[in-house]
């Protein structure tokens, strides 16, 4: 089946999309032995090379559930020299990316994988993947409360109104279920933030079919098969 050659090359591990882009922009890849170009595809028996050599067999396929903990961002390297979460599953045998983000003061659920089709299939706007974290504030309001659950608008994009169930209250203190459809950037904190709480801590504890559980801070375990049919893995 012909396939874009850019997304064929990146399902090799080799690179990026953007830089396998850059890469063929750069004159470095050939198709059976002429200059590759941009949008152009290829077929499973084409002959693809960069800078001359043929490319790596497609990598083993790995679906990584961590458990990120605080004061950890979510990127495989850090301008700023934070510490990643590709140090906590450099042991897992392939290298995975992040599916998503969790910012670096929140914690809990992240997928990683090397399967590029299934990370499209999360972070597409259009699946709308509920995402489920354990919030806790302060602030508190019955005011704050209805307008976390009316429809807000972040980055002049309107977001599904999010499902909210109070856990617990102590004083202006609050421990809250929040399940968004949406992955915008800190979107949970400024979502409080507009209704007047300030989040205190932040942990993901589902994401679609999967679930925390009680895997501990900074532990990765494979998904189960079952976990991997749910999601439409191969």
């Amino acid at each position: 089946m012909a396939e874009r050659l850019q997304k064929w090359i990146a399902s090799r591990g080799v690179a990026s999309r953007r830089t396998v882009e850059a890469m063929i922009e750069q004159g470095r890849v050939q198709v059976n032995g002429h200059p590759a170009s941009l949008g152009m595809c290829v077929e499973p028996s084409d002959e693809i090379t960069i800078d001359g050599k043929p490319l790596p067999p497609a990598p083993k396929k790995h679906y990584i559930l961590l458990h990120k903990p605080r004061g950890f961002v979510t990127t495989l390297s850090d301008e700023k020299g934070r510490r990643t979460v590709a140090e906590l599953v450099a042991d897992c045998g392939e290298r995975v990316y992040p599916v998503g983000r969790l910012d670096y003061d929140s914690e809990g659920l992240l997928l990683m994988t090397n399967d590029g089709d299934l990370t499209q299939r999360m972070t597409h706007p259009r699946h709308e993947i509920d995402k489920v974290y354990s919030v806790r504030v302060s602030g508190y309001t019955d005011q704050g409360i209805c307008k976390l659950r009316a429809p807000m608008a972040l980055d002049g994009v309107c977001l599904r109104p999010a499902q909210v169930k109070i856990l617990q209250v102590q004083g202006d203190r609050a421990s809250l279920q929040m399940t968004i459809h949406e992955g915008r950037n800190r979107q949970i904190r400024r979502m409080c933030q507009l209704a007047g709480m300030t989040v205190l801590r932040l942990r993901r504890i589902a994401e679609g079919p999967l679930e925390l559980g009680t895997l501990p801070p900074g532990k990765w375990r494979e998904l189960t098969a079952e976990e991997r049919r749910a999601l439409g893995c191969k």
